[in-house]
């Protein structure tokens, strides 16, 4: 059950073209079979697990870019990579990008560090020496394609380095490729909306169409009453070994009764069940719920079952946090996790923020296992049950919040570090974060772009992935540190 997947969703599909001009090709012999092995080493390049590489090969005519287009249209490709071998017209691009309709990094890579000049100026053959060269003039038409992009309102991208040799190079690439992915996470992703607000959260109301108009997907509304129905389903022998894998993957507390165990249990074998049923690849709920109703009893015995379908990669925000489940979606999506949280305290004396929540998390990056306590009541909420208590693992972090404001929503980040030290052993997740900025400036900055109190926090920092992400989505990227 832990560590696997959500299933499903297709593969990203990027798209890949070289430019150059057909007349040198009769010119200069050899030079379009020497630029057509650089288009190959680039898109082996680019595949990768989970990666489907649309490669167009050399692109030197209008037509052939008009075509070109339309195929990159047909195939439905996410990205498009344009792969600059020599100089081309730049009537060559237009046409592609245009009909493709979808954001396009410009690839201007050199076959090596640098033209080897003595062996070049002993060639002898100047026609030979000219072919050699325009296999090396990459960097010459980009300007006149960044000219055009600029002048027809296209957005568009670059990386300049070598094919080879060049990690610097490669790594923005890979970058770009992560963030094209997630892309196509949220363009694919189903996202359930069970119940209702937490009553008086301003902050937290969400435009449900906002949300599909910047990342795609669909929201999904189900019912508690569904998740009660289904819960009333689960039978004596499942719910026995759900609380199996309870013991298995959390370390559960000696304090907590087997029959908490097994209600619990029932609820997350009936959440398996809801989030396969509507295809579900993240969800938002919360719910009041009436003292001793089917659905209260429902409620409260949730922590356990969400817990571990946030660390399956399916994320579930708590209060019914629309935003935050997209950012936790957005985290996990990277790989980096997405647990849900927020800033409740500061400890000015190690210079900490103190952050954390109730509910669910994602155990899959905590630090050692995850214990499981038993609360006589859960504050502010109905009900009482078992929760979840964990600090995120220590190292690098990132913040990760999508802040409506304004009428659009944009991305907030900050890159930390989880440190040792006391936590409040309350069963809540709890961690100490240490800002490069510090606390002080770190709240405050934060604050002022104007988030909802909560965010989404996950290991590693990918502060410059999210910010390519955003370049891809069209929308603003914060970055506080």
């Amino acid at each position: 059950m832990i560590g696997e997947r959500l299933a499903g969703g297709s593969a990203l599909k990027v798209g890949l073209f070289g430019i150059g001009l057909d007349a040198y090709w009769p010119q200069f012999g050899g030079l379009l079979e020497k630029l057509g092995g650089a288009q190959a080493s680039v898109a082996a390049r680019l595949a990768r697990p989970g990666v489907e590489v649309v490669n167009l090969g050399m692109i030197d005519t209008a037509a052939k870019a008009v075509r070109a287009g339309l195929e990159f249209r047909r195939e439905c490709v996410d990205l498009l990579f344009l792969h600059i071998t020599t100089y081309a017209l730049s009537s060559t691009v237009l046409p592609v990008v245009r009909r493709a309709r979808v954001p396009v990094i410009v690839l201007n890579l050199a076959p090596g560090p640098a033209i080897d000049y003595a062996v070049f100026n002993a060639m002898g053959d100047r026609g030979a020496m000219t072919g050699e060269w325009l296999a090396w003039c990459q960097a010459c038409p980009a300007p006149e394609i960044a000219n055009v992009f600029r002048r027809c309102g296209i957005p568009f991208f670059e990386v300049t380095g070598m094919i080879d040799g060049d990690p610097a190079a490669w790594n923005e690439i890979d970058a770009w490729l992560d963030a094209a992915r997630v892309a196509h996470v949220m363009e694919e992703n189903r996202l359930g909306v069970m119940g209702h607000y937490y009553g008086g959260m301003l902050d937290v109301y969400s435009d449900l169409t906002l949300q599909c108009a910047t990342f795609g997907g669909h929201i999904e509304i189900v019912e508690v009453d569904e998740l009660t129905s289904l819960r009333s389903e689960v039978s004596e022998s499942e719910a026995g070994e759900r609380v199996a894998l309870f013991r298995e993957v959390f370390d559960v507390q000696a304090d907590c009764c087997e029959g908490e165990l097994k209600r619990s249990a029932r609820t997350s074998v009936a959440l398996d069940r809801l989030v396969q049923r509507h295809n579900l690849g993240s969800m938002a709920y919360y719910y009041h719920g009436s003292p001793g109703s089917p659905n209260e009893d429902t409620v409260s015995s949730i922590i356990l079952g969400n817990s571990l379908l946030t660390a399956r990669g399916i994320p579930v925000a708590g209060e019914c946090e629309v935003k935050n489940a997209q950012a936790m979606k957005i985290m996990d999506a990277f790989g980096a996790g997405g647990s849900f949280t927020e800033y409740y305290a500061m400890d000015f004396r190690d210079d900490v923020v103190l952050m954390g929540h109730d509910g669910p998390g994602h155990i899959a990056i905590a630090e050692g296992k995850t214990k499981v306590r038993p609360l006589g009541v859960y504050h502010g909420k109905v009900g009482r049950g078992l929760s979840v208590e964990m600090s995120v693992k220590h190292g690098p972090v990132t913040l990760l919040s999508v802040v409506e404001a304004g009428g659009g929503l944009k991305l907030l980040v900050a890159e930390a570090e989880s440190v040792a030290g006391p936590i409040l052993e309350i069963g809540n997740t709890n961690s100490r974060y240490r800002f490069p900025i510090g606390a002080r400036r770190f709240v405050n900055g934060w604050n002022a772009a104007g988030p909802a109190h909560h965010c989404a926090v996950g290991v590693g920092h990918i502060a410059s992935k999210i910010d390519k992400l955003g370049l891809l989505l069209g929308i603003d990227v914060v970055r506080i540190c």
